[in-house]
């Protein structure tokens, strides 16, 4: 999975179209991601302990990792994953303007 915790992404697909956030979480088993204020869906919890609020809770869920793209921080476009060794070292590069993500 070329998507790691705190790369920005943009949604590529689905009802948040468009929409830019930093990955939470990442999910390689299951191939999903949690994006932070995307795919927010509302949670019904009770309260546990004395003291614990209870009602709806907005929270974000996961979506699946090919439904977003990573943002090259350079050029601020969405990019496609490839990976380059320099000095003995794997590192993701930018497809479009070829700097070090």
């Amino acid at each position: 999975m070329s998507i790691k915790k705190d790369d920005t992404v943009v949604v590529i697909t689905g009802k948040d179209k468009g929409q830019r956030g930093k990955v939470l979480s990442v999910n390689p088993k299951e191939g999903k991601v949690i994006v932070e204020k995307i795919n927010m869906v509302s949670r019904h919890t009770r309260p546990r302990k004395q003291g614990d609020e209870g009602g709806i809770i907005q929270k974000e869920a996961p979506l699946y990792a090919c439904k977003v793209m990573r943002v090259c921080p350079k050029c601020d476009k969405p990019t496609r994953a490839a990976s380059k060794i320099v000095d003995g070292k794997k590192v993701r590069i930018c497809k479009q303007c070829g700097a070090e993500i």
